[in-house]
């Protein structure tokens, strides 16, 4: 009886690999495209930051110029409370009086104390 022999030529190589198309775009255009997309947010964000310091910059200087505004509306609101006041301790005492025994002005402390005082 004959030995089996391989065929003349040898077999045919055995197929292992999967023959598959490449699907998509290589991965430098999705690196590219990834820091491009990237690129821009950054952009708009710095822009954003800047846009909000400004804005903040803008808020604090014209906080600043209307300082004396309120300040004047706070010293009128003083001297309309001083006057009344005057008028009322003439009113009750009769005359005029000194707190502090001077003339020079002092700035009036105000505290709120409660309607109703329970023990």
């Amino acid at each position: 009886m004959a030995q089996d022999l391989p065929p003349t030529g040898g077999y045919e190589p055995v197929q292992y690999k999967r023959n598959l198309p490449a699907r998509g775009f290589r991965p430098g255009y999705y690196l590219f495209g990834m820091f491009a997309i990237m690129g821009y947010g950054w952009y708009k964000y710095i822009k954003g930051v800047r846009e909000h310091n400004e804005l903040a910059r803008e808020k604090m200087w014209s906080r600043i110029y209307l300082i004396p505004l309120l300040q004047a509306e706070n010293d009128r609101d003083h001297v309309r409370r001083y006057w009344a006041d005057q008028e009322r301790e003439q009113e009750l005492l009769g005359k005029k009086t000194k707190v502090y025994h001077s003339d020079r002005y002092v700035r009036p402390t105000y505290g709120i104390t409660p309607a109703n005082i329970t023990k």
